[in-house]
């Protein structure tokens, strides 16, 4: 079966760190772009950052540049996003889907995991 896994969530107060991961079963990440996504109460899914071979990491959020990383070990075939100084804002489920390219359309990703809850307060 072919999925991802995202795991790490949880709760954690402002100006904290979380470090979530992404794992694919059923499938090989290699060349792939591997995209983080959010979505906040209320709100639409949007695209948080993504990594690939060919793009390099591209943010699609200039609020997390200096706060969030991506990384990835294809031997583990899992990504990761360590995020740090969380704000309210960055409270959400976290997703990752995997594309060709690191594009900015959602709909051009696939195998979508269930999330991963972060929930950023004091």
């Amino acid at each position: 079966q072919v999925q991802f896994v995202e795991s790490g969530g949880g709760l954690v107060q402002p100006g904290g760190s979380l470090s979530l991961s992404c794992e694919a079963s059923g499938f090989t990440l290699n060349w792939l772009a591997i995209g983080w996504f959010r979505q906040a109460p209320g709100k639409e899914r949007e695209g948080v950052l993504c990594i690939s071979n060919s793009d390099g990491i591209r943010y699609f959020q200039d609020s997390v540049k200096g706060r969030f990383t991506i990384s990835r070990d294809d031997a583990k075939n899992t990504v990761y996003l360590q995020m740090n100084d969380l704000k309210p804002e960055d409270t959400g489920v976290y997703f990752c889907a995997q594309n060709a390219r690191c594009a900015t359309w959602l709909g051009g990703y696939d195998y979508w995991g269930q999330g991963t809850r972060v929930t950023v307060s004091s």
